[in-house]
């Protein structure tokens, strides 16, 4: 369990990991706009929108389509506590490839983000709801966790019908977490 492992994992963590592998299997979304030409990208590097006192800060999670939850989760909580001291250093908020802004712990439900250049997509991420949901008998119910994403795209580097490829495997990893551990 995360418990003995000493990780607690957050849903950031998997949102991170699913959109990592989502750019690595649809890799025209893993580019940046350079004014003239498009560049795609190898590595997954991923910028997380977080808020703190000194203002909006961006630290990047570097080749998260190549590293566990656990390592993604260390990462994220060490960037995030440099972001609030304000001791990011350029090296860790300078070359992201896709931006992931979760709004979900403010209770917003959707919202539409602005693409951060030069790259080519941002995802943004509200919060999460139990719904009643058909159970797998019929005539019975479950709960279900639903939550909110949505991706804005420049059109100078993919096109709608390209970023809704993305998003629909990044809501399959979603839904399916155990396909991101193997």
């Amino acid at each position: 369990s995360q418990e003995k492992a000493g990780v607690k994992l957050s849903v950031t963590d998997f949102i991170i990991k699913a959109s990592a592998l989502s750019l690595m299997a649809v890799p025209e979304v893993n580019a940046s706009w350079m004014g003239d030409t498009v560049r795609r990208y190898h590595a997954a590097d991923i910028s997380i929108a977080v808020q703190t006192e000194h203002g909006l800060m961006v630290p990047i999670v570097k080749d998260a389509d190549s590293k566990g939850l656990a390592q993604i989760s260390s990462d994220v909580k060490g960037l995030a506590g440099k972001a609030r001291e304000n001791k990011l250093t350029p090296a860790d908020y300078t070359g992201g490839t896709f931006t992931i802004s979760n709004l979900g712990m403010f209770g917003v439900k959707q919202f539409c983000a602005i693409v951060n250049p030069p790259q080519a997509c941002i995802l943004a991420v509200g919060g999460s709801e139990t719904r009643v949901i058909p159970g797998k008998v019929e005539g019975t119910y479950e709960e279900g966790s639903f939550m909110c994403a949505t991706i804005s795209a420049d059109h100078r580097v993919i096109d709608g019908a390209v970023a809704a490829q993305w998003l629909a495997q990044f809501k399959k990893y979603m839904e399916d977490p155990m396909t991101m551990m193997l």
